[in-house]
């Protein structure tokens, strides 16, 4: 073989053993597929049964907190409840304290007459009577009304000529009413018809006398 022909061959073979090289790098290897698996009806049934327990576990624990949630809500209800009877009328007692101070300041006035101390007491009764006022307490007109039993409290009945029956003529104690219900019925006297005198029937001795006689 001349030197030219081995010149020749060599390049030859270089190309393909970098065709072959070539060949080798492009081809690519097959991946990997995941079989598929297979279950049996036991295994599925066992699967679904699996999944279950888990959806009803997540479910309890949700029950869970919620029943948490409104204990602790039912909790401060009756707390907030407490508090709301506890202190409803707070209020109410620091205006009737307000009024207590002013009666006591008027008691304890030094060397005070007969008439101050009634003017005072006047001040007072005014204060208390806006108060009642203010709570929505209305008293109720008795005298010279018709008698009403969802209004008032008979204590007793006087006979009387000037009224018809059943009138009140006389008041124990004041009623009073709450936003229009009864708070406190009035103690009334009532009149009565005064009783008929029976009239003499019997004739005089005179009259039997000459009844006889005849």
């Amino acid at each position: 073989m001349t030197s030219k022909e081995k010149k020749t061959k060599e390049p030859v073979e270089e190309t393909e053993k970098a065709e072959d090289q070539n060949q080798e790098e492009t081809v690519e290897e097959p991946k990997d597929v995941p079989l598929e698996v297979v279950l049996t009806p036991l295994e599925a049934l066992q699967e679904e049964v699996k999944k279950k327990d888990q959806e009803l576990a997540e479910q309890k624990e949700d029950f869970l907190r919620e029943k948490a949630d409104l204990e602790n809500f039912r909790k401060r209800l009756i707390k907030d409840k407490e508090d709301s009877i506890q202190f409803a009328n707070q209020r109410l007692l620091k205006e009737l304290v307000q009024i207590n101070d002013n009666l006591d300041r008027a008691l304890e006035a030094p060397k005070a007459s007969l008439e101050s101390l009634r003017e005072g007491v006047e001040m007072i009764q005014k204060q208390f009577t806006a108060f009642l006022k203010n709570q929505k307490v209305e008293a109720i007109e008795a005298m010279g009304k018709p008698f009403d039993p969802n209004l008032h409290e008979v204590m007793t009945q006087l006979e009387s000529e000037e009224h018809d029956e059943n009138i009140v003529i006389q008041e124990y104690s004041k009623g009073y009413t709450l936003n229009g219900r009864i708070l406190h019925s009035a103690k009334v006297v009532i009149s009565k018809k005064p009783a008929v005198k029976e009239e003499d029937t019997e004739q005089p001795e005179e009259t039997k006398e000459a009844d006889k006689a005849e």
